[in-house]
Parts: structure tokens; sequence; C-alpha cells
């Protein structure tokens, strides 16, 4: 039989342990690992898309994968900068016409789109950078918007501008259980023909060194 005050002490630690654990659920893991969250943007179109695909990256540089979110648009549809940030490119890649604007450590791509904006202007969040073109466009015969983020050569998911990223767990303290494959389901499908042959504009819009 353990001593009462091996008893005492030890119900403090788990309470302790309980506790940090769920700030840790709280906070999120960027914040809970001292990273800085993710900015708050706003969707490029506007009224709120519908996703047609979602953010797949791939495994390898050259890998097959999505690197982006494809929304749904209507062709001639304004389309406006998640961020504020500066354009860097405004101009046809392949036959498409792509806008790059910069976030500072990371920057924000629109595809197709007839640019309204010129390099080097600045824009503030939800100001329009262009219109949507069929021309290019990912989900034929219908318009969508190509739109990726990235930092450095890193793609990450635009949808965390807009706080629809990957799903998180709930706090400890939930009482009715979780359905892990429902949870964890995407909220899109996979498109019926992969883009495999789609160069990324990583290469061609790299910051210069």
């Amino acid at each position: 039989m353990p001593a009462p005050h091996a008893r005492s002490t030890r119900f403090p630690v788990v309470v302790l342990v309980v506790l940090l654990s769920a700030a840790l659920a709280l906070l999120g893991p960027s914040t809970a690992l001292g990273s800085a969250p993710d900015p708050v943007g706003v969707w490029p179109l506007d009224p709120t898309p519908e996703v047609l695909t979602g953010f797949d990256p791939p495994t390898s540089p050259w890998g097959s994968g999505h690197r982006g979110v494809d929304l749904l648009g209507t062709p001639g549809q304004p389309v406006r900068a998640a961020l504020p940030g500066v354009v860097r490119f405004a101009g046809t890649i392949a036959g498409r016409g792509v806008v790059v604007v910069d976030h500072g450590d990371t920057r924000t791509t629109y595809e197709p789109v007839d640019a309204t904006v010129a390099v080097g202007a600045s824009v503030r969040a939800g100001a329009r950078i262009g219109t949507l073109t069929p021309t290019g466009s990912h989900c034929p015969p219908r318009a969508c918007l190509h739109w990726g983020w990235l930092r450095g050569d890193t793609y990450l998911d635009p949808l965390r501008l807009v706080g629809v990223g990957p799903v998180r767990l709930l706090p400890l303290w939930r009482t009715e259980p979780l359905d892990v494959g429902r949870a964890q389901a995407p909220l899109w499908r996979r498109p019926a023909l992969p883009y495999a042959g789609w160069e990324p504009l990583v290469r061609l819009l790299a910051p210069a060194s």
C-alpha cells in the first residue's frame, strides 16, 4: 500500500498532464510548436466557390499530384487577391494567364486569369487582380480557378487561408465517439484525369537568389 504522501503527489501530476494536453489540442499544431499561425485571407472568388479538386501535394518534386485547389467559377468572374501583397507576375505561361502575388515569406498564384493589374502594384486582400478565363481551365468545359500558395519551393494548402484546412481532432474532453474515417474524409473528389504532366509554377516563378 503506497504511502499517503505518494498518493497526494501523484494526483496533481496527472491533472497537470491532462490540462497541458488539452491546451496543446486547443492551440493546434502550429501554435503549440511555436510556429506563426496561418494568415487570415479571403476567397479569391465571390461568392464562396465550390472546391472541385483539393490540395494533393506530390511526394517528390516532380511527382504527380495537385499543387493547389480548383475553385468552380464562371468566365469573366472577378478574381481577387487572397492576401495583401505586391504583384510579382502578371502574364501568360504555357498559354494560360497567370497572376502571382508576393506576400513576403509566401506567395499566391492564380490561373487561368486575364490580369487587370501590373507587376509591382500593391494590392489589398480582396482587391480585383483579373478575371477568370476558360482557356487553360483544369476542369473543362467548366471554368475553374487554380489557386496555389507557396513558401519558397514548398506548396501549401491555400484553403488554410480561409479556415478550411486539415481536420483537427477535438479536445480530450469530447464525450461522444469520434468517427475517424468520416472526420478525415476529404471534402472533394480526385479528378477523373490527374494532371500528371502539369508543370508547377515554382520553377518559373521562384524568387531570385
